[in-house]
């Protein structure tokens, strides 16, 4: 009966794998015609590894070593394209979300 459990541990990871490479793999054929910077490139594999906690402009500039106003830039492009919605607290709390399907249709 372990083997068994073990088995459908196995097979529950795959799925949980599998869904995790279909869902960035429509997001980029969604945005294909788009320019990322590289910069904005790993930001968005980050945010799809599990990004912890809430991306703002300071987290931004601090992964990428890049000035907060380049970051604030590249948080502003993102948002124009449609990848990134600025969440409902704003100010000082000002925070960002990835867009994907599931946010669409949930």
């Amino acid at each position: 009966m372990d083997i068994l459990n073990c088995l459908d541990r196995a097979f529950d990871r795959a799925d949980t794998i599998l869904a995790s490479v279909l869902r960035k793999a429509r997001f980029w054929k969604k945005h294909a015609d788009q320019t990322f910077n590289d910069r904005q490139r790993a930001m968005i594999e980050r945010l799809f590894d599990g990004f912890e906690g809430k991306l703002t402009s300071s987290k931004w500039a601090q992964l990428t070593k890049s000035s907060q106003d380049t970051a604030l830039r590249d948080i502003d492009d993102l948002v124009a394209k449609g990848v990134l919605t600025k969440n409902l607290a704003g100010g000082r709390s000002t925070s960002y979300s990835l867009i994907t399907e599931e946010t669409n249709s949930g």
